[in-house]
């Protein structure tokens, strides 16, 4: 979060900095937005990569993190299904009461 945070801040200053300059340099209205967007874009570009592979990174942990996690879940509600359809069964392996067929 902090790398995201940091290199959010860092594009956005860029920016700003982009429009102050070309708004000294007498870029008005609609070009002045264009070209600030493109100067900083191409200036992060550059100036940031270090950080813009910090984000990615710190975002791929996360993700990784996230997948770990989902598929221990989904093992815990496998396993938790397995044992309720066991406790449903009877001694001989039929189907207890209230053991609906066909459950998906």
């Amino acid at each position: 979060m902090r790398a995201t945070l940091a290199y959010t801040s860092a594009r956005i200053l860029l920016l700003v900095v982009a429009v102050i300059l070309l708004y000294l340099a007498g870029a008005r209205g609609l070009l002045l937005l264009a070209l600030a967007f493109v100067v900083s874009g191409i200036t992060s570009f550059v100036l940031l990569s270090r950080q813009r592979d910090m984000m990615s990174s710190a975002l791929m942990a996360r993700i990784r993190n996230g997948r770990q996690r989902a598929a221990e879940f989904r093992g815990r509600i496998e396993d938790g299904a397995r044992a309720e359809d066991e406790d449903l069964q009877l001694p001989d392996g039929r189907a207890g009461p209230g053991h609906r067929r066909g459950r998906p």
